[in-house]
């Protein structure tokens, strides 16, 4: 991930000019000293050692791309430093980490945000904006599929709870944005089918209840080959004059009803509006901005630790309700 990272500031213009690297930390030291010359980062501070790094560096801002288990111990650390913090997705590993970073954060005056990349796409921020404009009419329901077959090796695929902690919450983070309601209840059903290469938890069934008496379905797996979806899930969004279906790629299918009368009533096609910033459509590199630009203001980035941990709150309530085999109600 970290090079998906250091993409993002190379290849944005705002950031080359904005943010300058001065360090680079991992539990290898090598891998940190191959990252540096891929990156042609030369002259920074190499080391193991997160608080001396941060030290030696002198640095402003930490961007922590390290395992959930360990998100915890390096987002303190760099607010204890006096640095803004921009994480990997999940914000903690609980919920109840996920509020002492909020109140670390708050002591330190600093910002904690976390990067919400797929919430930066295009589909996503037009989605947002063809609800808001009420054409197909009060919205009602989201519904979504995700199914993928990816063998990442590694960590995930001996998590807890891999799809729902390191997946879901992408999908759950873009449906509470483009339906710009609260989460409010869940009652999801867990599970690992055979021939899964995971350990614990590769698919998953949930229904989630949204302020407004809008409900929220998702049907996901990671251990799913053979028709693929989108990494942005296959989604319908239904409102009482019509429905948006969207392939989580580029194709929309946009209907209203026109017809007044008949069994089934006539629909016409509408045009999904276009997004009206390009800027916030370029993933990884739009959060850093978005990050840096809310730091500059002294704002509150889009992305910051106290709206996202609702979407954190959903995963964890999905979970609880999975292992209790009940409706949980949703408290961040």
């Amino acid at each position: 991930m970290a090079k998906g990272w250091l993409r993002a500031l190379t290849e944005s213009e705002l950031l080359r000019v904005k943010v300058e690297i001065v360090g680079l930390v991992d539990l290898d030291q090598a891998t940190a000293e191959a990252l540096a010359t891929e990156f042609n980062l030369g002259g920074i501070v190499i080391g193991t050692d997160l608080p001396t790094v941060l030290r030696e560096s002198r640095a402003d801002l930490l961007f922590d791309i390290v395992v959930p288990a360990a998100r915890r111990a390096v987002v303190a650390a760099g607010l204890a430093h006096g640095c803004h913090v921009l994480s990997e997705k999940p914000m903690a590993a609980s919920l109840g980490e996920a509020r002492e970073l909020r109140r670390l954060a708050a002591a330190a005056s600093r910002i904690h945000a976390i990067v919400q990349n797929r919430r930066f796409i295009s589909g996503v921020r037009r989605i947002r904006r063809l609800i808001e404009s009420h054409v197909l009419g009060e919205l009602t329901a989201l519904h979504c599929d995700f199914f993928l077959g990816p063998h990442f090796g590694g960590f995930r695929e001996q998590m807890d709870n891999v799809l729902l902690l390191d997946m879901a919450i992408h999908t759950f983070d873009a449906a509470r944005f483009m339906s710009g309601k609260d989460p409010l209840a869940v009652y999801c059903h867990e599970y690992n089918p055979k021939g899964s290469w995971y350990r614990h938890g590769a698919a998953a069934n949930a229904i989630f209840e949204f302020s407004d008496n809008v409900a929220f379905t998702y049907r996901g797996s990671w251990c799913a080959e053979g028709a693929n979806t989108s990494w942005e899930s296959a989604w319908r969004i239904t409102g009482s004059k019509g429905t948006l279906l969207w392939d989580g790629g580029d194709r929309f299918d946009a209907k209203v009803v026109t017809g007044q009368e008949g069994f089934m009533r006539t629909v016409e096609p509408v045009a999904v509006p276009d997004t009206e910033d390009l800027a916030d459509t370029n993933g990884h590199a739009s959060v850093i901005e978005n990050f840096i630009r809310a730091i500059d203001a002294g704002t509150v980035p889009e992305t910051d630790g106290s709206d996202n941990i609702k979407s954190l709150a959903m995963v964890f309530g999905a979970i609880d309700s999975a292992r209790d085999g009940k409706r949980v109600t949703i408290a961040a």
